[in-house]
């Protein structure tokens, strides 16, 4: 700091001297410092007052980036940006900017953009907008998740919306106690594994198999696809009838029963839940006991895939008495919540295993039926009734 006021003395003593005494002076200075330059170091180690000073002073005669010596132009023509970008850092302190949303709200922004691959910030930002979000688009462009790649929707989503479309078909084989076998062709939907159809044959040839196809999908009620195994039976007359039928006929590579799974997996749960624990004695036999699993299967029976509800959908019952309708003569049984009238709520009620309900039950314990609940046995013994007279 002294050095740079000394200089400063120095030249306001000059403006008083004559002008060759100056000449002089820059002479015999320029000779001292071509002198101490001969043995500089590789780098000079400056100050920041140093720096300042040959800024300002290129500043004010920019004619002296020529003369410099110590350090080269382009190094005080950097030290001159730096210093522009700090004094503007410095002027612009304490300005907070756009302010920021709350950690809620950008997270629903990200789950949103997650969830909803082919939205956009518009369509998030009106969103947002109806759920009373007060909230820039920009703003929403910004929290809103990268992708690598174009948005696409997922193989499950995918596969769920052409579901409804596509159906598969099966051939199952029954033993019988005669050592026959008979034939078991049964059809299930993709959309909400429903068991569509079923017959029973010694003998499936292709005319046979073709008209099963058209007793299971009446008037407009085909699928657009059909998804099949490489059996012999599905001869020419078979594929003509479904090709005719507007249906896109789609057999699986040979020996690869998982690009049918549904149908193998309803297979496997027919034998299982049925087959296996029944002696079949012919084919009117077999047809009665897939008459009432299949109404089973359907209506009651709940499945994993479809959240723990039926292919034909199965409402909740809160209110009345849990009652168990036996299946296939109580291999299976029917649990629904039902009405009883004209006994004695506590010492006329049985519960699902025919045990006698005690008089002294807590009042917690028991079930309460509300009005809905009433109306509807109501409803259901009146109905029982009109069927009887």
């Amino acid at each position: 700091m002294l050095s740079i006021v000394h200089l400063l003395g120095t030249y306001v003593a000059n403006l008083f001297r004559s002008r060759r005494r100056l000449e002089a002076e820059n002479l015999f200075l320029r000779h001292q410092l071509n002198i101490a330059l001969r043995r500089r170091p590789p780098r000079f180690r400056l100050r920041g007052g140093d720096r300042a000073l040959l800024v300002w002073m290129t500043g004010l005669w920019p004619c002296l980036l020529g003369l410099a010596r110590v350090v080269e132009p382009a190094t005080i023509l950097r030290w001159h940006r730096a210093g522009f970008r700090t004094y503007w850092r410095w002027k612009s302190r304490g300005r907070a900017g756009r302010p920021r949303i709350e950690r809620e709200l950008r997270d629903l922004i990200r789950r949103m953009n997650r969830e909803n691959p082919l939205w956009g910030a518009p369509r998030i930002h009106g969103e947002l907008l109806k759920l009373g979000f007060e909230v820039a688009e920009s703003t929403v462009s910004k929290y809103m998740m990268r992708r690598r790649c174009p948005p696409s929707q997922s193989w499950r989503t995918f596969l769920r919306n052409h579901a409804e479309a596509i159906a598969a078909i099966d051939l199952c084989v029954v033993p019988t106690v005669s050592f026959e076998r008979l034939f078991a062709f049964v059809v299930v939907g993709h959309g909400r594994r429903r068991r569509l159809w079923f017959a029973v044959t010694r003998h499936p040839a292709a005319e046979w198999l073709a008209q099963q196809i058209i007793e299971a999908f009446p008037w407009d009620t085909a699928p657009a696809y059909l998804v099949r195994d490489n059996d012999g039976a599905y001869g020419q007359a078979f594929r003509r009838r479904v090709r005719a039928m507007g249906i896109r006929d789609r057999p699986i590579s040979p020996r690869s029963p998982w690009q049918n799974p549904y149908a193998e997996r309803l297979i496997g749960t027919l034998r299982r839940d049925c087959l296996d624990h029944v002696l079949i004695f012919g084919a009117r036999h077999l047809r009665r006991i897939q008459t009432s699993y299949s109404c089973y299967y359907n209506e009651t029976r709940t499945h994993l895939s479809l959240d723990k509800d039926a292919p034909l959908g199965r409402a909740v019952q809160r209110d009345g008495t849990i009652v168990a309708t036996p299946i296939l003569s109580g291999l299976h049984h029917c649990l629904r919540a039902d009405m009883i009238f004209g006994k004695d709520k506590h010492h006329g009620r049985k519960d699902i295993l025919g045990h006698r309900i005690a008089s002294h039950q807590s009042a917690r314990s028991r079930r309460v039926l509300g009005p809905t609940a009433i109306q509807g046995g109501w409803a259901k013994r009146q109905s029982a009734t009109d069927g009887q007279g």
